[in-house]
Protein backbone atom coordinates (compact mmCIF):
# COMPACT_ATOMS: atom_id res chain seq x y z
CA UNK A 1 0.00 0.00 0.00
CA UNK A 2 1.30 3.44 -0.92
CA UNK A 3 1.22 6.17 1.68
CA UNK A 4 -0.90 9.25 1.00
CA UNK A 5 2.24 11.23 0.16
CA UNK A 6 3.46 8.53 -2.27
CA UNK A 7 0.06 8.61 -4.00
CA UNK A 8 0.31 12.37 -4.36
CA UNK A 9 3.87 12.13 -5.67
CA UNK A 10 2.83 9.50 -8.22
CA UNK A 11 -0.07 11.68 -9.42
CA UNK A 12 2.23 14.70 -9.66
CA UNK A 13 4.74 12.77 -11.79
CA UNK A 14 1.99 11.31 -13.98
CA UNK A 15 0.38 14.67 -14.72
CA UNK A 16 3.71 16.35 -15.39
CA UNK A 17 4.75 13.64 -17.86
CA UNK A 18 1.38 13.58 -19.64
CA UNK A 19 1.35 17.39 -20.01
CA UNK A 20 -1.98 17.73 -18.20
CA UNK A 21 -0.55 19.49 -15.11
CA UNK A 22 -2.18 22.88 -14.47
CA UNK A 23 -1.18 24.14 -11.01
CA UNK A 24 -0.80 23.40 -7.29
CA UNK A 25 -1.99 25.41 -4.30
CA UNK A 26 -0.84 25.00 -0.70
CA UNK A 27 -3.32 26.28 1.89
CA UNK A 28 -4.33 26.03 5.57
CA UNK A 29 -0.97 27.33 6.78
CA UNK A 30 -0.09 26.61 10.43
CA UNK A 31 3.48 27.92 10.56
CA UNK A 32 4.98 30.94 12.25
CA UNK A 33 6.06 32.93 9.16
CA UNK A 34 3.89 35.65 7.61
CA UNK A 35 3.15 33.19 4.83
CA UNK A 36 -0.41 32.76 3.53
CA UNK A 37 -0.23 30.45 0.52
CA UNK A 38 2.11 28.91 -2.00
CA UNK A 39 1.06 28.74 -5.65
CA UNK A 40 2.88 26.53 -8.16
CA UNK A 41 2.64 26.65 -11.95
CA UNK A 42 4.64 25.36 -14.88
CA UNK A 43 6.80 27.81 -16.82
CA UNK A 44 9.42 27.71 -19.55
CA UNK A 45 12.80 29.36 -18.93
CA UNK A 46 14.93 29.34 -22.08
CA UNK A 47 12.74 26.48 -23.33
CA UNK A 48 13.46 24.43 -20.20
CA UNK A 49 10.34 23.47 -18.16
CA UNK A 50 10.44 24.61 -14.54
CA UNK A 51 7.95 24.88 -11.70
CA UNK A 52 7.52 28.40 -10.43
CA UNK A 53 6.67 28.73 -6.71
CA UNK A 54 5.01 31.99 -5.63
CA UNK A 55 5.33 32.34 -1.85
CA UNK A 56 2.52 34.72 -0.92
CA UNK A 57 3.16 36.69 2.26
CA UNK A 58 0.95 39.34 3.80
CA UNK A 59 2.87 42.21 2.24
CA UNK A 60 4.96 40.69 -0.55
CA UNK A 61 5.38 37.78 -2.96
CA UNK A 62 8.59 35.81 -3.43
CA UNK A 63 9.04 33.71 -6.57
CA UNK A 64 11.48 30.80 -6.90
CA UNK A 65 11.86 28.31 -9.73
CA UNK A 66 12.69 24.60 -9.37
CA UNK A 67 13.14 21.53 -11.52
CA UNK A 68 10.57 18.74 -11.23
CA UNK A 69 12.42 16.68 -8.59
CA UNK A 70 13.35 19.76 -6.55
CA UNK A 71 9.75 20.95 -6.70
CA UNK A 72 8.47 17.68 -5.25
CA UNK A 73 11.03 17.95 -2.44
CA UNK A 74 9.83 21.49 -1.69
CA UNK A 75 6.21 20.36 -1.58
CA UNK A 76 7.07 17.55 0.81
CA UNK A 77 9.01 19.94 3.04
CA UNK A 78 6.10 22.37 3.26
CA UNK A 79 3.41 19.77 3.89
CA UNK A 80 2.57 18.95 7.50
CA UNK A 81 4.97 19.51 10.43
CA UNK A 82 3.22 22.79 11.34
CA UNK A 83 3.34 24.01 7.74
CA UNK A 84 0.53 23.67 5.17
CA UNK A 85 -2.22 21.14 5.88
CA UNK A 86 -3.72 21.05 2.37
CA UNK A 87 -2.07 20.60 -1.04
CA UNK A 88 -4.35 20.63 -4.08
CA UNK A 89 -3.11 19.62 -7.51
CA UNK A 90 -5.15 20.59 -10.58
CA UNK A 91 -4.81 18.83 -13.92
CA UNK A 92 -6.82 18.19 -17.06
CA UNK A 93 -7.13 14.54 -16.04
CA UNK A 94 -8.46 15.25 -12.57
CA UNK A 95 -7.72 17.02 -9.28
CA UNK A 96 -6.04 15.43 -6.27
CA UNK A 97 -5.82 16.68 -2.71
CA UNK A 98 -3.50 15.79 0.12
CA UNK A 99 -4.74 16.92 3.53
CA UNK A 100 -4.22 16.52 7.26
CA UNK A 101 -7.31 16.40 9.49
CA UNK A 102 -7.65 17.60 13.09
CA UNK A 103 -6.56 14.22 14.41
CA UNK A 104 -3.31 14.45 12.43
CA UNK A 105 -4.19 11.77 9.87
CA UNK A 106 -3.12 12.26 6.25
CA UNK A 107 -5.67 11.69 3.50
CA UNK A 108 -5.32 11.45 -0.29
CA UNK A 109 -8.42 12.29 -2.36
CA UNK A 110 -9.15 12.20 -6.10
CA UNK A 111 -11.80 14.36 -7.76
CA UNK A 112 -13.04 15.20 -11.24
CA UNK A 113 -11.11 17.87 -13.08
CA UNK A 114 -12.37 21.33 -12.08
CA UNK A 115 -10.47 23.20 -14.80
CA UNK A 116 -10.39 22.67 -18.53
CA UNK A 117 -7.49 24.83 -19.75
CA UNK A 118 -3.75 24.86 -19.17
CA UNK A 119 -2.11 28.03 -17.85
CA UNK A 120 0.28 29.98 -20.12
CA UNK A 121 3.85 28.87 -19.46
CA UNK A 122 5.18 32.35 -18.84
CA UNK A 123 6.00 34.30 -15.68
CA UNK A 124 3.34 36.92 -16.33
CA UNK A 125 0.56 37.67 -18.72
CA UNK A 126 1.59 39.74 -21.71
CA UNK A 127 1.63 43.35 -20.61
CA UNK A 128 -0.99 45.56 -22.22
CA UNK A 129 0.80 48.62 -23.54
CA UNK A 130 -0.85 52.02 -23.30
CA UNK A 131 0.49 52.82 -26.78
CA UNK A 132 0.00 49.46 -28.45
CA UNK A 133 -0.12 50.73 -32.06
CA UNK A 134 3.51 50.62 -33.19
CA UNK A 135 2.65 51.69 -36.75
CA UNK A 136 2.51 55.39 -35.81
CA UNK A 137 4.73 57.47 -38.15
CA UNK A 138 6.46 59.32 -35.32
CA UNK A 139 7.77 56.05 -33.85
CA UNK A 140 9.44 55.24 -37.18
CA UNK A 141 10.74 58.80 -37.59
CA UNK A 142 12.27 58.65 -34.10
CA UNK A 143 13.88 55.29 -34.97
CA UNK A 144 11.86 53.30 -32.45
CA UNK A 145 10.29 51.08 -35.13
CA UNK A 146 11.00 50.07 -38.71
CA UNK A 147 8.71 50.99 -41.60
CA UNK A 148 6.49 47.98 -40.85
CA UNK A 149 5.96 49.04 -37.22
CA UNK A 150 8.26 46.45 -35.63
CA UNK A 151 10.16 47.78 -32.62
CA UNK A 152 13.90 47.68 -33.26
CA UNK A 153 15.83 45.36 -30.97
CA UNK A 154 18.08 48.19 -29.78
CA UNK A 155 15.00 50.36 -29.09
CA UNK A 156 13.13 47.89 -26.87
CA UNK A 157 14.16 49.67 -23.66
CA UNK A 158 13.14 53.05 -25.05
CA UNK A 159 9.75 51.67 -26.13
CA UNK A 160 9.23 50.20 -22.64
CA UNK A 161 10.21 53.54 -21.11
CA UNK A 162 7.66 55.38 -23.26
CA UNK A 163 4.85 53.03 -22.24
CA UNK A 164 5.85 53.01 -18.56
CA UNK A 165 5.84 56.81 -18.59
CA UNK A 166 2.34 56.95 -20.09
CA UNK A 167 1.14 54.25 -17.69
CA UNK A 168 2.32 56.30 -14.69
CA UNK A 169 0.54 59.46 -15.89
CA UNK A 170 -2.57 57.91 -17.44
CA UNK A 171 -4.79 57.90 -14.33
CA UNK A 172 -3.88 61.53 -13.56
CA UNK A 173 -4.49 62.72 -17.12
CA UNK A 174 -7.91 61.06 -17.17
CA UNK A 175 -8.99 63.31 -14.29
CA UNK A 176 -8.97 66.42 -16.51
CA UNK A 177 -12.46 67.44 -17.68
CA UNK A 178 -13.24 65.99 -21.10
CA UNK A 179 -14.51 69.28 -22.54
CA UNK A 180 -11.45 71.42 -21.86
CA UNK A 181 -8.16 71.90 -23.66
CA UNK A 182 -5.19 70.49 -21.75
CA UNK A 183 -2.14 72.77 -22.08
CA UNK A 184 1.14 70.92 -21.54
CA UNK A 185 4.71 72.24 -21.47
CA UNK A 186 7.54 69.70 -21.69
CA UNK A 187 10.67 71.51 -20.59
CA UNK A 188 13.93 70.26 -22.07
CA UNK A 189 12.11 67.93 -24.45
CA UNK A 190 15.24 66.77 -26.31
CA UNK A 191 14.47 64.51 -29.25
CA UNK A 192 10.87 64.32 -28.06
CA UNK A 193 10.32 60.60 -27.53
CA UNK A 194 8.14 61.14 -24.47
CA UNK A 195 6.66 64.40 -25.74
CA UNK A 196 5.29 62.72 -28.86
CA UNK A 197 4.01 59.76 -26.84
CA UNK A 198 2.21 62.04 -24.38
CA UNK A 199 0.51 63.99 -27.17
CA UNK A 200 -0.43 60.74 -28.93
CA UNK A 201 -1.98 59.37 -25.74
CA UNK A 202 -3.91 62.53 -24.91
CA UNK A 203 -5.22 63.26 -28.40
CA UNK A 204 -5.58 59.82 -30.00
CA UNK A 205 -6.16 57.51 -27.04
CA UNK A 206 -8.09 59.78 -24.63
CA UNK A 207 -9.56 61.94 -27.43
CA UNK A 208 -8.88 65.14 -25.48
CA UNK A 209 -8.32 68.61 -26.92
CA UNK A 210 -4.63 69.06 -26.31
CA UNK A 211 -1.91 71.61 -26.86
CA UNK A 212 1.58 70.31 -26.09
CA UNK A 213 4.68 72.49 -26.35
CA UNK A 214 8.16 71.03 -26.20
CA UNK A 215 10.78 73.53 -25.07
CA UNK A 216 14.33 72.70 -26.14
CA UNK A 217 17.43 74.91 -26.44
CA UNK A 218 19.01 72.97 -29.35
CA UNK A 219 17.74 74.37 -32.65
CA UNK A 220 18.41 71.15 -34.60
CA UNK A 221 16.23 69.15 -32.19
CA UNK A 222 13.45 71.76 -32.38
CA UNK A 223 13.45 71.72 -36.20
CA UNK A 224 13.54 67.91 -36.34
CA UNK A 225 10.65 67.49 -33.90
CA UNK A 226 8.50 70.11 -35.61
CA UNK A 227 9.06 68.33 -38.93
CA UNK A 228 8.03 64.94 -37.44
CA UNK A 229 4.99 66.50 -35.72
CA UNK A 230 3.80 68.00 -39.03
CA UNK A 231 4.36 64.74 -40.93
CA UNK A 232 2.42 62.86 -38.21
CA UNK A 233 -0.55 65.22 -38.42
CA UNK A 234 -0.10 66.31 -34.79
CA UNK A 235 -1.54 69.82 -35.15
CA UNK A 236 -1.63 70.46 -31.41
CA UNK A 237 2.06 69.62 -30.88
CA UNK A 238 4.81 72.17 -31.41
CA UNK A 239 8.40 72.67 -30.32
CA UNK A 240 10.07 75.97 -29.43
CA UNK A 241 13.66 76.96 -28.91
CA UNK A 242 14.21 78.19 -25.37
CA UNK A 243 15.28 77.47 -21.82
CA UNK A 244 13.16 76.71 -18.79
CA UNK A 245 13.68 79.88 -16.80
CA UNK A 246 12.83 82.15 -19.77
CA UNK A 247 9.80 80.28 -21.09
CA UNK A 248 6.49 82.05 -20.39
CA UNK A 249 3.38 80.03 -21.27
CA UNK A 250 0.03 81.66 -21.94
CA UNK A 251 -1.78 78.81 -20.17
CA UNK A 252 -0.29 75.88 -18.30
CA UNK A 253 -2.13 72.86 -16.94
CA UNK A 254 0.66 70.26 -16.97
CA UNK A 255 4.37 70.98 -16.59
CA UNK A 256 6.91 68.25 -17.32
CA UNK A 257 10.68 68.34 -16.94
CA UNK A 258 12.49 65.04 -17.34
CA UNK A 259 16.18 64.92 -16.43
CA UNK A 260 16.60 68.70 -16.31
CA UNK A 261 20.10 69.10 -14.89
CA UNK A 262 20.62 70.20 -11.29
CA UNK A 263 18.76 73.47 -10.50
CA UNK A 264 16.97 73.44 -13.88
CA UNK A 265 14.56 71.02 -12.17
CA UNK A 266 13.90 73.73 -9.56
CA UNK A 267 13.33 76.30 -12.32
CA UNK A 268 10.74 73.96 -13.82
CA UNK A 269 8.98 73.36 -10.50
CA UNK A 270 8.88 77.10 -9.82
CA UNK A 271 7.49 77.70 -13.32
CA UNK A 272 4.70 75.22 -12.61
CA UNK A 273 3.89 76.72 -9.22
CA UNK A 274 3.89 80.32 -10.52
CA UNK A 275 1.55 79.34 -13.36
CA UNK A 276 -0.74 77.36 -11.06
CA UNK A 277 -0.22 74.15 -13.05
CA UNK A 278 -2.55 71.35 -11.97
CA UNK A 279 0.08 68.68 -12.54
CA UNK A 280 3.87 68.95 -12.21
CA UNK A 281 6.05 65.98 -13.20
CA UNK A 282 9.84 66.07 -12.89
CA UNK A 283 12.63 63.51 -13.08
CA UNK A 284 15.50 65.25 -11.25
CA UNK A 285 19.09 64.94 -12.37
CA UNK A 286 22.59 65.78 -11.07
CA UNK A 287 21.70 67.36 -7.67
CA UNK A 288 24.95 69.36 -7.51
CA UNK A 289 23.69 72.41 -5.62
CA UNK A 290 22.82 70.72 -2.31
CA UNK A 291 25.83 68.41 -2.52
CA UNK A 292 28.14 71.44 -2.78
CA UNK A 293 26.28 73.18 0.05
CA UNK A 294 26.67 70.12 2.29
CA UNK A 295 30.39 69.96 1.47
CA UNK A 296 30.87 73.57 2.53
CA UNK A 297 28.57 73.33 5.55
CA UNK A 298 28.68 71.24 8.70
CA UNK A 299 26.18 68.37 8.69
CA UNK A 300 25.22 66.85 12.03
CA UNK A 301 27.97 64.62 13.49
CA UNK A 302 25.31 61.88 13.74
CA UNK A 303 25.75 61.36 10.01
CA UNK A 304 29.56 61.10 9.95
CA UNK A 305 29.43 57.32 9.61
CA UNK A 306 27.41 57.70 6.40
CA UNK A 307 28.77 60.85 4.81
CA UNK A 308 32.42 59.76 4.96
CA UNK A 309 31.77 57.60 1.89
CA UNK A 310 31.64 59.61 -1.33
CA UNK A 311 28.99 57.47 -2.98
CA UNK A 312 26.71 57.54 0.09
CA UNK A 313 27.29 61.29 0.44
CA UNK A 314 26.14 61.80 -3.16
CA UNK A 315 23.04 59.63 -2.75
CA UNK A 316 22.12 61.31 0.52
CA UNK A 317 22.41 64.71 -1.14
CA UNK A 318 20.06 63.52 -3.89
CA UNK A 319 17.44 62.35 -1.39
CA UNK A 320 17.67 65.57 0.64
CA UNK A 321 17.38 67.70 -2.52
CA UNK A 322 14.27 65.91 -3.73
CA UNK A 323 12.70 65.63 -0.28
CA UNK A 324 12.89 69.39 0.17
CA UNK A 325 11.41 69.81 -3.30
CA UNK A 326 8.38 67.70 -2.33
CA UNK A 327 8.12 69.59 0.96
CA UNK A 328 7.99 72.94 -0.86
CA UNK A 329 5.48 71.62 -3.40
CA UNK A 330 3.22 70.47 -0.58
CA UNK A 331 3.47 73.90 1.06
CA UNK A 332 2.15 75.41 -2.18
CA UNK A 333 -0.86 73.10 -2.23
CA UNK A 334 0.30 70.03 -4.14
CA UNK A 335 -0.14 66.40 -3.22
CA UNK A 336 3.12 64.66 -4.04
CA UNK A 337 4.38 61.15 -4.63
CA UNK A 338 7.73 59.75 -5.71
CA UNK A 339 7.92 56.70 -7.98
CA UNK A 340 10.52 54.71 -9.90
CA UNK A 341 11.00 55.81 -13.47
CA UNK A 342 12.67 53.69 -16.16
CA UNK A 343 15.62 55.77 -17.29
CA UNK A 344 17.46 55.45 -20.58
CA UNK A 345 20.99 54.13 -21.00
CA UNK A 346 22.65 57.52 -20.60
CA UNK A 347 20.57 58.77 -17.65
CA UNK A 348 20.85 56.53 -14.57
CA UNK A 349 18.64 58.79 -12.43
CA UNK A 350 15.47 56.87 -11.77
CA UNK A 351 13.14 59.00 -9.64
CA UNK A 352 9.95 60.68 -10.79
CA UNK A 353 8.31 63.34 -8.61
CA UNK A 354 4.62 63.79 -9.33
CA UNK A 355 2.76 66.75 -7.83
CA UNK A 356 -1.01 67.17 -8.26
CA UNK A 357 -2.72 70.40 -7.25
CA UNK A 358 -5.23 69.90 -4.44
CA UNK A 359 -8.76 71.17 -5.01
CA UNK A 360 -8.71 72.85 -1.60
CA UNK A 361 -5.67 73.81 0.43
CA UNK A 362 -5.11 75.51 3.75
CA UNK A 363 -1.37 76.20 3.91
CA UNK A 364 0.49 75.95 7.19
CA UNK A 365 1.63 79.29 8.58
CA UNK A 366 4.73 80.45 6.70
CA UNK A 367 6.67 80.82 9.94
CA UNK A 368 6.02 77.17 10.87
CA UNK A 369 7.01 75.98 7.40
CA UNK A 370 10.25 77.97 7.43
CA UNK A 371 11.04 76.68 10.93
CA UNK A 372 10.74 73.08 9.76
CA UNK A 373 12.71 73.78 6.59
CA UNK A 374 15.48 75.53 8.50
CA UNK A 375 15.70 72.63 10.94
CA UNK A 376 16.34 70.23 8.04
CA UNK A 377 18.91 72.54 6.44
CA UNK A 378 20.71 73.04 9.74
CA UNK A 379 20.91 69.30 10.39
CA UNK A 380 22.47 68.63 7.00
CA UNK A 381 24.70 71.72 6.91
CA UNK A 382 22.85 73.39 4.00
CA UNK A 383 22.70 77.16 3.76
CA UNK A 384 19.94 77.34 1.15
CA UNK A 385 18.00 75.18 -1.32
CA UNK A 386 17.83 76.76 -4.78
CA UNK A 387 14.06 76.21 -5.09
CA UNK A 388 13.57 78.05 -1.79
CA UNK A 389 15.56 80.98 -3.18
CA UNK A 390 13.68 81.41 -6.47
CA UNK A 391 10.28 81.07 -4.78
Amino acid sequence: MQTAWQQFGAAFTQYMESGSFIKITLSAYKGTEELKNIYVKKILIKNVPKLSFTYRHKTRDIVKNYGQDEALEQLEAYFGASQFNIITLFSLEGDVELSINKQGSTKFTRRKASQKELLPETHDKAKQRKLSDTSKPYLHALQITDAAGTVYKNAQDKYKQINHYIEILSSLLKEFDAGRTINVADMGSGKGYLTFALYDYLSDELKRNTKVTGVEYRRDMVDLCNKIAAESGFSGLQFEKGVIEEYEPNELDVLIALHACDTATDDAIAKGIHNNAELIVVAPCCHKQVRKAMSKGTPSPDMDFLLKYGLFFERQAEMITDSIRTMILEYFGYQTKVVDFISDLHTPKNVLIIAQKKKSHNPAPKADFLRDLNKIKSYWGIDQHYLEKIL
